[in-house]
């Protein structure tokens, strides 16, 4: 394995998986938040701001090219699905070349 090769893995798949547990937990919040199971306020309100400052920079492209479906944002699906692609791409394509 190559330097460079080292380096997606170690160092940018780890990166990618959390960036991805930050969508997903930015989704429960919010639908916890929506269903008033958690109270907007304080802490809460901190964090959800948090996650989405982090989360809308990579949502936002998604978001101008899908449409809402019945008030239903699929945009951190297609970045999650997104996401894991780019990482089975990944580590998929240089464990093969370290095999073979």
């Amino acid at each position: 394995m190559s330097f460079a090769q080292s380096i997606i893995v170690f160092f940018i798949m780890p990166v990618l998986s959390v960036i991805r547990w930050l969508i997903i937990i930015e989704i429960v919040l919010t639908w916890l938040i929506a269903f008033g199971v958690v109270q907007r306020g304080g802490m809460v309100s901190q964090i959800a701001h948090g996650l989405s400052r982090f989360t809308d920079p990579i949502l936002d492209p998604f978001r101008r090219v899908i449409p809402p479906m019945g008030g239903l944002d699929l945009s951190p699906i297609v970045a999650i699905l997104l996401l894991l692609w780019v990482e089975r791409y990944l580590v998929g394509g240089l464990l093969l070349q370290m095999v073979g």
